[in-house]
């Protein structure tokens, strides 16, 4: 099969090869699928640069975690009947060698998500890292009808998702961006309201709309978000962070204390698979219905994936990159 790989981690272009690997068979439990796209986040490029103090666990990883495509053949105790049906996978290079930047993968059974006909394959292929992040960041204490919940860097790739589920399990939210032109994208992925970090104090704006305080807050940038989260969160709120800049951040701990807040620390490849069935389940409905689309920006072929790779690491929150099988 056609595959891109890496044997040492480092720059796209001094890492990166393109070229044929044995196609993998599917093992007990395990489905193998024909991959349409293959979906890049910013988690592929962390483990191939080495941020975050990763390393590889495997002499040879092919890249990405989420794609989509139609499964091909099945292990033994799969349904048969799986064969030809329509997925998006999650998960794929997570404790595994062989991610979707190839022309085939092998997950799990249940990591191979039916993925309807009216969704194109490049959205079930960006669904994965960000969208199971989101929903964890969301729903990782209950439900949250009723709730008010503060989404930051709501135009990002897990933003973007955790708008889309907070509304539809019956919240409402605010969604921060960093610039007045992209309130109105804010809007239309689903925000209730939004508040532009640059036309003035965070705080005071959210507490207009939430006097008592907001119930949660999913927050993107810990390091620097974390002090207005104390602030604007109410009594027993929740902070839900996936990422920071600084990775040694100082901590207000006594307005955290006082408070009695509760911070949740996610890292997606170590969430409870029921929490990643329920948000599979709930993701795949809501990009069904509309509720979350993500725009793309960039669309490679397999060849260029450096180059996927280089889009990618300076995108922002403009959109995603795509490679195409």
């Amino acid at each position: 099969m056609r595959a891109a790989w890496y044997d040492r981690q480092g720059p796209a272009r001094e890492v990166l090869t393109v070229g044929e690997l044995p196609t993998p068979e599917p093992g007990p439990g395990e489905v193998r699928v024909k991959i349409a796209v293959s979906g890049v986040h910013v988690g592929d490029l962390g483990k191939r640069q080495g941020w975050w103090g990763s390393t590889m666990a495997f002499p040879r990883v092919i890249p990405h975690g989420d794609g989509a495509g139609v499964i091909d053949a099945v292990g033994s105790g799969v349904d048969p009947h799986r064969v030809g049906e329509r997925v998006w996978v999650f998960l794929a290079q997570s404790y595994r060698p062989y991610g979707t930047a190839a022309e085939y993968t092998v997950v799990p059974d249940g990591h191979a998500v039916p993925l309807p006909p009216s969704v194109p394959y490049e959205q079930g292929a960006l669904l994965g890292i960000p969208g199971i992040t989101a929903h964890r960041a969301i729903f990782g204490d209950g439900p949250v009808g009723g709730q008010t919940i503060v989404v930051t860097g709501a135009l990002g790739a897990v933003g973007r998702a955790a708008v889309a589920v907070a509304r539809r399990g019956g919240a409402t939210v605010i969604a921060t961006v960093r610039r007045s032109s992209q309130g109105e994208q804010a809007l239309d992925a689903g925000a209730h309201h939004v508040v532009d970090a640059s036309t003035g104090d965070v705080v005071e704006q959210i507490l207009k709309i939430a006097p008592e305080g907001v119930d949660r807050v999913a927050e993107v940038a810990f390091d620097t978000g974390i002090a207005t989260d104390a602030d604007i969160l109410r009594y027993g709120g929740t902070v839900a962070t996936y990422a920071t800049g600084a990775t040694d951040p100082a901590v207000p701990y006594w307005p955290i204390a006082f408070k009695n807040i509760t911070v949740r620390f996610l890292s997606n490849d170590d969430f409870p698979e029921p929490a990643n069935e329920a948000a599979a389940a709930d993701l795949t409905a809501a990009v069904a219905a509309g509720d979350l689309r993500y725009p793309i920006a960039s669309r490679f072929p397999l060849d260029r994936i450096a180059e996927a790779h280089e889009a990618a690491e300076t995108l922002g929150s403009t959109g995603r990159v795509v490679i195409e099988l």
